[in-house]
Formats: C-alpha cells, structure tokens, sequence
C-alpha cells in the first residue's frame, strides 16, 4: 500500500476534484488516498472567503467519495502536523495550488523526518470545473 495524500478545500465536489483523486491514485499501483480537508479558518485566509459548506460538512463529503480511502481535517495554524501524522509515500498537489506551504513543503517534510516524494497533477478542464466558476 502507497500513501498518497492531496490537500484542498472542496467546497463544492465537481468532476475536477474525481480527475484529481483519479490522477494521485494513479501514481501506486495500490493506492490509499488520504485526502486532506483545509479548515474554515485556513480556507478563508488562503481564499479571501470562508467556504460556503462548514468544515465538518466537507469532511463528511469527502469521506464517502469513492475514491477516497481517508479524509482528514487540516490543521487549524500550519499544516505539518497532520501530514507527519498520516505519514504519506506521496503528496499530489493540484495544478494550482501555490502559496507559503507549497514553497516550504519539501524543507518542512525534510524537517520532519518524512521523505514524501512530491508530485504535481494535471489540471483537467481548468475552464469548467474550477468551485471558482462553478459557485
């Protein structure tokens, strides 16, 4: 078994987000995903705006997609401990994530004694399935 986490807010569940969960476990033969749900608080700070679903709504809706094995709340300051505390082999990040974590991640997971190899997804129809454009 491969631990492949992926991080994300998934306000609203569309097709890009399955192409997202699709692709991360396409990186292990056996995958079992960790997916990564940001809280209120970081989700309003990274966006501009606190997210129209509540935490534990998009947690739940997480929870029982398909493809995910595992759902997890992110940290509410910083994002490290529950990464070291899911011990993932891989970290899909999406297309478009950027920002402070993304820049640090390999020197915070080097500083934590993990050695995730870092992978960055394709986008799919970024035009479309965008929570942005779809809200």
């Amino acid at each position: 078994m491969v631990r492949i986490m992926v991080f994300g807010t998934f306000d609203i569940i569309h097709e890009g987000h399955a192409d997202f969960f699709r692709q991360a476990r396409a990186l292990s033969l056996e995958p079992h995903l960790i997916v990564s749900v940001a809280r209120d608080s970081s989700a309003a700070r990274i966006k501009g705006a606190r997210p129209r679903h509540v935490e534990a709504e998009r947690l739940a809706m997480i929870a029982v997609h398909p493809l995910v094995d595992e759902a997890v709340l992110g940290d509410e300051v910083g994002y490290i401990k529950h990464v070291v505390k899911s011990r993932p082999d891989i970290i899909a990040l999406g297309y478009d994530q950027e920002g402070e974590y993304v820049e640090k991640l390999e020197r915070d997971l080097a500083n934590a004694g993990l050695a995730a190899k870092i992978v960055r997804l394709d986008p799919y129809k970024p035009e479309i399935y965008k929570t942005s454009k779809l809200a």
